[in-house]
Parts: structure tokens; sequence; C-alpha cells
């Protein structure tokens, strides 16, 4: 699969680039995307660039009946000497096969496919932002299409990568979001699809984020779906609190998703000599710990928002007030390392940051 060619064919009629200080998240698409088909008995195969195009897919592909799909998600940013950069991309690819292999979904060459997300970036180079706090967001993402009612893995795939030019995913930007507790609804349970990056993990917590939307939180905080008392995610995100000076994250245990932002942070906090340990923690746990004023932060992290401080949580209507409602010292420096690690102002000691040529 590695000695296929990347066929490219441009597109004749060039977009309107966006006001770069306008964009919003996700609305707005370059001039081309990348595609590739799989068939069983085939393989991988047909690897193309092409103009930005609506698809064709027949009423009974399964994608649209049974949900056989997969996504990652990215991003490109400008640096202030011209580079385009890439922020450990590898690792996007790698838990991509990881959710293919869930999802029984053929496994893709994860240099093939790197090297196809290089190639559209670099003919849509352009398209990267290049107002501050802006980037170029990448949503590679796999569908069945075999056009097929029996409930099966399908044995015909799409594989294709779009481009997005965003800004800030919540509006709040780095200042703090307001938490729902979600004490009904469950995300995902272990041995389920959690700790896959696919469509119906999303599509099943839509109905908690409208509770929180009509009370005017920014996103739901997800409890586990057998004792509803551990917490798990938040939102799209991965969670950390700061109790009594120790950072404290949910251990991966095949229902939250393993976050490339998550395993960064992580690593920055270690490189750092602070606190950090993976396990489970209850949300009695954070409230006690908020009670006795040991609570002392809380973020989210994720590739959209990088780092989303949270100023307040929502529990059995009773609000915890993180820091006071502001952000953090530590999420601002986390931020801060981070995005300039990803933008190329600050040294890269860990070698993430790879350059599109």
């Amino acid at each position: 699969m590695t000695n296929f060619s990347i066929d490219t064919h441009l597109s004749p009629i060039k977009k309107e680039k966006p006001n770069w200080g306008e964009l919003e998240f996700g609305k707005v698409f370059t001039d081309h995307m990348f595609i590739m088909d799989y068939k069983e008995g085939k393989g991988w195969h047909d690897a193309r660039i092409v103009p930005y195009q609506p698809i064709t897919l027949d009423p009974a592909a399964m994608i649209f009946h049974y949900g056989q799909t997969v996504f990652e998600g990215l991003k490109a940013y400008l640096a202030k000497d011209g580079r385009i950069l890439l922020f450990r991309p590898e690792k996007n690819m790698q838990r991509l096969n990881r959710s293919n292999d869930r999802l029984c979904i053929p496994p893709i060459d994860e240099d093939l496919a790197l090297d196809a997300l290089k190639q559209l970036i670099a003919v849509d180079k352009e398209w990267v932002p290049t107002v501050e706090g802006t980037s170029l967001y990448i949503r590679p993402f796999i569908i069945a299409t075999e056009p097929y009612l029996g409930v099966s893995a399908s044995a015909s795939y799409r594989f294709m990568i779009i481009l997005s030019p965003v800004g800030s995913y919540y509006k709040e930007g780095i200042h703090p979001v307001k938490i729902l507790v979600e004490n009904e609804y469950v995300r995902a349970v272990s041995g389920g699809t959690g700790e896959a990056k696919t469509a119906g993990n999303y599509a099943a917590s839509l109905k908690a984020q409208e509770t929180a939307d009509q009370k005017e939180y920014s996103q739901v905080l997800w409890l586990d779906g057998v004792e509803k008392k551990y917490i798990e995610e938040v939102g799209s995100m991965n969670i950390f609190f700061k109790i009594n000076d120790e950072i404290i994250t949910p251990a991966l245990n095949g229902s939250i998703l393993p976050g490339v932002t998550r395993d960064s942070i992580i690593a920055l906090l270690k490189y750092w000599n602070i606190p950090v340990s993976e396990r489970r923690i209850s949300i009695d746990e954070v409230m006690d710990a908020y009670r006795d004023g040991q609570l002392q932060e809380a973020f989210g992290t994720g590739t959209a928002a990088v780092i989303s401080p949270i100023g307040e949580l929502l529990w059995n209507n009773e609000k915890m007030i993180v820091n006071g409602g502001k952000t953090g010292e530590l999420s601002k420096k986390l931020y801060d390392t981070l995005t300039g690690i990803q933008k190329g102002d600050l040294e890269d000691p860990f070698g993430w940051v790879t350059e599109i040529k």
C-alpha cells in the first residue's frame, strides 16, 4: 500500500477566503479533499486529491444504517517564520487504526495516510489562517459504503480528509467555562465504543448537551455508565483536576477516549516535575475537595480547544466555583506552552512538531 501514488486534480475555481479574524469552528472548507477507497479482495486503492465536492452514496450504504464510521481531528499551524506545522500527527493515525479495529474497519497504512494529509495541506496551504488563535483543522474519516442492509461489517469503505480554517472552538476562548454534571444519560461504558473515535459516541451525547444549553452551561461532565459516580470525560474533552497541588485525570478504562492532548499534558507535567496521577476519581471526591478548599483548578483538554479552564461545576443543584471562576495559573501555563510548541514559538523538547515541506 505504501507504493500507491496519490493522483492530484486541482480545482479550476478557487473559493473566496473568509475573514481570518471572524472564523467560527468547522463551517468553512478549503478547495480540495483527499479520497481513497477500499474494496474487499482489492484493499485500499485509488488514492487521490480532488476538488472539494459532495459525495454520492447508495441509499443502502451501511454508514446510514449501522453507523460504521470513525474519524480524527488535528490541526496545522502557521509559524511566525512562515512554516506550516503539525502537532503529533502520527498519534492521530495510530488512534484512527485503533478505532478501525473496534469498528471492524480495515486498517489504513498510517505512513500513506500521513503523507496524503501533508500533500493535501501543501495543495491548500493558502488556507492556513494567519490571525492569532486560528489554525487549519484537519478531519480524516472513514465511512462504510457497501449497499447492504444485513447487519455485518461492510465490504467497502471510503477514507477522506477535509480541511477547515477555524477560530476558537469555544467562544469563551481560554476563559473559564461552566460545566453541568450529567446524572441521567451515559456517554459510554467499558466494552463499548467509548475509547474509539466514532460518530455514535457523539450522537449519544447530544441529548444531555441540549439540557446543558438550556441551563446556559457550555458542556456536560460525564460520569461512568455503571455506578454513575466516577468521572470520565467533559463534553468531547478529557478532564484534569488540581487538588491539593496534585494533578488528577481519570485513568483510561475502555470507555474514555485516549486524547493526544491529554497525553501531551501528562508529558508536560512530568517534564516540569509536577505530581500527576491517572486514576479513578469520583464526583464525590471532587465535591469533598471543593468543600475543603483543596480544589484549586479544573480544565478540559482536546485538539479543538487545547485547554479549556472550568470555572464552575453544577452537580445536584450545588455549584462548585473553581478558582473564583477565573483561569488558573497552571491552566494558563499549560495552554501557553502547548500552543507555543504547536506554533513553533517555543522549544519542542519532545520532538512533537512536524513541518510540512
